[in-house]
C-alpha cells in the first residue's frame, strides 16, 4: 500500500496525538538503531550543530523521554538514553498499526485472506534472495515458469 505525504502525517498527527514532534522521533529512531549516544554523535546523525541537538534533548529530557548519563569509562562524555517511555513510542506506534491493520484484514474474505498470505511469502523469499545476492552469495530458487 502506498502511503503518501498527507497520509503518513495524518498517520503521525493520529499516532502521536501532538505529543511527540517528529524530530523528537527522529532523535528516538537514531538512538534505538545506534544506542545511547553522546551529544556530538547525535547531533551529527541529525545532521544539526550541538546547540541545536542540546535544546532537542533538553526538551525530550523535559517530557520524559530519553535522559543524560555519564559514559562510566570517561565521565567527561554524556551520553543521550531513552527512558522508558522513549522505547515505548515505538512499541505505541507498532500496535497502533496492528489494530489499524487487523482491522483492515477483517475485511477481506477467506479467499483473499488466502492470497495475501501467498503473496506475503512470495515477497519474503524474494526479499531473503536479494539480501543474500546483495551479501555475495548466489541467488536463491527464482521464479519456476
Amino acid at each position: 500500500m502506498a502511503w503518501g505525504p498527507r497520509e503518513r502525517a495524518g498517520a503521525f498527527r493520529h499516532w502521536l496525538r501532538g505529543s511527540l514532534s517528529l524530530v523528537h522521533l527522529h532523535v528516538l529512531t537514531v538512538l534505538e538503531a545506534d544506542g545511547p549516544l553522546a551529544m556530538s554523535k547525535l547531533a551529527d546523525a541529525l545532521d544539526v550543530s550541538v546547540a541545536s541537538a542540546t535544546g532537542i534533548v533538553d526538551r525530550m529530557e523535559l517530557r520524559g523521554l530519553v535522559e543524560r548519563h555519564h559514559q562510566p569509562d570517561d565521565r567527561r562524555v554524556i551520553l543521550v538514553h531513552p527512558t522508558d517511555a522513549g522505547d515505548s513510542v515505538f512499541r505505541d506506534l507498532a500496535m497502533e498499526r496492528r489494530k489499524h491493520l487487523a482491522g483492515l484484514l477483517d475485511r477481506m474474505t477467506d479467499a483473499e485472506l488466502e492470497s495475501f498470505l501467498t503473496g506475503l511469502r512470495a515477497m519474503r523469499r524474494v526479499r531473503t534472495e536479494a539480501m543474500s545476492e546483495a551479501n555475495g552469495h548466489p541467488a536463491g530458487r527464482g521464479r519456476t515458469s
